[in-house]
Order: C-alpha cells, then sequence, then structure tokens
C-alpha cells in the first residue's frame, strides 16, 4: 500500500515596498548631473518603459525590506515567528559577505528557526521556495518561512566615467527595491504541482555584480552592476522557449487552465517580446515594471502578494523567473 501522498504549498504572502520613490526622469537627472554626460530627455523611460521605482532609504537595508514582509506574511496567517522552524534567505542582495543574512532577519523577527541564505540571481526567491518545499518532504521542516530582500539600487553606477562605463551599467539602472515573503507548509491538497529549470551556465559573465567574492574582494568598482541587457534577452530567447514547451508537455496545462502567469520583469519592451514569444494572453501577467523597476528576485514575490487574496481554492498560477548565470525556472502552484 502507498503512502498517502503529501500536499506542500503556499499558505501565506507579504511583501514590502520602501516609502521613498524616485521618477526615471529623476534618476537620469542625477545620473547626467554626476557624470557630465547629455542624454535625451526621458530617455530612461522611453527605453525601459519604467517611469517610477521605489529606493531603499539610509538605514533600510534588505534585511529590513525582508523583515517588513515576512511580518506581513505572518500576520495574514496568523502566525507568530516562534512558529516557524526554517527560515530561508533567498536574495541576490545581502546586508552582509558574513554571516547569513538570515541570522539578521531573524534576530529582530524573533523566531528560533533553522536559518540559511541561498543565492542564485533574479531566481532566487523562486529557488528558495523550491529548497524550503524539499525540505518540508523530506522531513526536516515543518513551516518555512522564504523571504527575499532586494536592494539593487545601491549596485548602480550613479556617476559613470563616460558613455562607456554608462552602457556598461545601463541595464542596473531598470533596479527597483522591494522586499517578498511567502509561508510554505504542508497542505490538503494543491500546493506547488510542477517545478522546472533550464540553466546555461556558459553564459555566467554576460551581467553580474564582480565584486565582494574571492575574485574581486574589495574595490568600489566592482561593487557596480555591469552587463549587457540585449545579450542577456537573446540567451533567454533562445533557451527559454524549451522549458514552457516540457513544462505544458509533463502537466498537460495550456495558458487556459492558469489564472494568473506571474513573470520575472526587467523592462516593459522585455515583457512585450515574453508576451508575443510564448503567446501567453497579456490579461493574465500581472504587470509591475512600469512602477517599480526590475526587482530582482523579489519580483514575482511582489506579484504574487497583489493577486493572492484575489486567488480561489483551485486556482492555478504559472511562476517564470529569469536570472543571470543564466537560469530559467518555472513552478506551477494550485492555491488551497
Amino acid at each position: 500500500m502507498n503512502p498517502a501522498r503529501t500536499y506542500v504549498g503556499i499558505t501565506a504572502v507579504g511583501s514590502c515596498l520602501p516609502e521613498r520613490e524616485l521618477t526615471s526622469q529623476q534618476l537620469q537627472d542625477e545620473i547626467t548631473a554626476g557624470s557630465g554626460l547629455r542624454l535625451p530627455d526621458r530617455m530612461f523611460e522611453k527605453a525601459t518603459g519604467i517611469r517610477t521605482r521605489r529606493f531603499a532609504a539610509e538605514g533600510e537595508y534588505a534585511s529590513t525590506l525582508a523583515l517588513g514582509a515576512a511580518r506581513r506574511a505572518l500576520d495574514s496567517a496568523g502566525y507568530d515567528p516562534a512558529d516557524i522552524d526554517l527560515l530561508l534567505f533567498a536574495s541576490a542582495t545581502r546586508d552582509v559577505c558574513e554571516p547569513a543574512t538570515a541570522h539578521l532577519v531573524q534576530a529582530e523577527l524573533g523566531s528560533r528557526a533553522h536559518a540559511f541564505d541561498l543565492s542564485n540571481a533574479c531566481n532566487s526567491f523562486l529557488n528558495g521556495i523550491d529548497t524550503a518545499r524539499a525540505l518540508v518532504l523530506a522531513g526536516r521542516a515543518r513551516r518555512a518561512l522564504v523571504v527575499t530582500g532586494e536592494t539593487p539600487s545601491r549596485a548602480m553606477r550613479r556617476d559613470p566615467g563616460g558613455l562607456e562605463e554608462f552602457r556598461d551599467g545601463f541595464a542596473g539602472y531598470t533596479f527597483g527595491d522591494a522586499g517578498a515573503a511567502v509561508v510554505v507548509e504542508p497542505v490538503g491538497r494543491g500546493g506547488i504541482l510542477d517545478v522546472e529549470t533550464e540553466t546555461a551556465s556558459e553564459h555566467w559573465a554576460v551581467g553580474g555584480i564582480p565584486g565582494g567574492g574571492s575574485r574581486h574582494p574589495r574595490g568600489d568598482e566592482w561593487s557596480y552592476f555591469r552587463g549587457g541587457g540585449k545579450e542577456l534577452r537573446g540567451v533567454f530567447e533562445k533557451i527559454g522557449g524549451d522549458i514552457l514547451t516540457r513544462v505544458a508537455a509533463r502537466t498537460g496545462l495550456g495558458w487556459d487552465a492558469y489564472a494568473r502567469v506571474l513573470v520575472h520583469q526587467v523592462t516593459l519592451p522585455y515583457l512585450e517580446r515574453f508576451v508575443e514569444l510564448t503567446g501567453v494572453p497579456a490579461e493574465k501577467l500581472v504587470v509591475t515594471v512600469p512602477e517599480l523597476g526590475n526587482l530582482a528576485s523579489a519580483a514575482i514575490g511582489v506579484q504574487l502578494d497583489r493577486i493572492h487574496d484575489d486567488l480561489s481554492s483551485g486556482d492555478r498560477v504559472l511562476m517564470v523567473g529569469l536570472g543571470g548565470g543564466v537560469s530559467l525556472m518555472t513552478m506551477v502552484w494550485e492555491k488551497s
């Protein structure tokens, strides 16, 4: 006799946005003032489709945004921090190189859970949810809290030394800051139904932040985001179709089966190209990039928080993550 199947899903969601709002034109004015470059009016907004974004304030960190999202997620489910036995900080950003930022979040939250970090660029949060699910299924955790706090605005080059440096760092001007959190635990039905990944690590050097590791441990020069947005998009377009085809073939689910489709959003043209290539109905998307920018790994979490209360039991959501490295990831989740 086979043992009863265990279903694991997302039971609570929270997000946190900094209060400080900056328009793309204000950011562009700051860049031109610091560099002396002359740029066409509203160039940032026209090129990216991003009108505004949120930036963390002085004294506000990745852990701060993660903590705010964590408290909202726990409160929405009526849980106390002591009800959590696994805390996973899954983010491209961290407060310090050591210790794990999960400990900084936990110290403020007041839980005593097993805590550690997981990082995989903009796919960090989805990887974190998948890892938490695996640990619950393995009996290593009962109830997990997965959090992300992203402050990529601090990796922007604010005073490029010329047109070449400006172009090299332009993808960084899409960023905005945010935090997100989910509770992952056993559910009666549904939950996380399918996970798929595609990785092309030969493209790891296309974009990223080189500093902070053993290759470039010191120096502000290495702390800026650099890389080609067009190159990254080319890689994603080349390998992205296959992953969605595999998911559809394995699950038997077409676009009509999903209540919403959550996609990592870099720029508005990038998102429009995704719609064109995949055929996803645009009305199923939760579009956040024009008002919030590229939120790194928090993007899907913020989108999920915006629609979570509107979903009914049995509604399915497809999440599609894109991350530097390069990796793609999908997750099919059914609300219990």
